[in-house]
């Protein structure tokens, strides 16, 4: 079980791809200049993309979300509910 959230607004994506450029195994631009999160599923209620990830990818998810020019990517910590980026 993943240790952080990340929720992804793929409505908000201009399809820049700096989230692939630093993780390409989770994040690909797709031929509709969206934003693909690998292994996310979509919150109805949140209307978001989640998926739960453990401190190994951290770093990389850190990373996307620092890029990301629209800053729709956030990392929370799960036992928290602290929003890390």
């Amino acid at each position: 079980m993943g240790k952080y959230i990340v929720q992804y607004n793929r409505k908000k994506c201009i399809g820049v791809g700096a989230c692939e450029a630093v993780n390409p195994e989770r994040w690909s631009v797709s031929e509709t200049r969206k934003a693909d999160l690998r292994g996310a599923v979509f919150n109805e209620q949140t209307q978001l993309f989640e998926l739960e990830i453990n401190q190994d990818e951290l770093h990389k998810m850190q990373l996307a979300a620092d890029g990301c020019p629209k800053l729709i990517i956030h990392v929370i910590d799960k036992e928290s509910g602290k929003i890390i980026i």
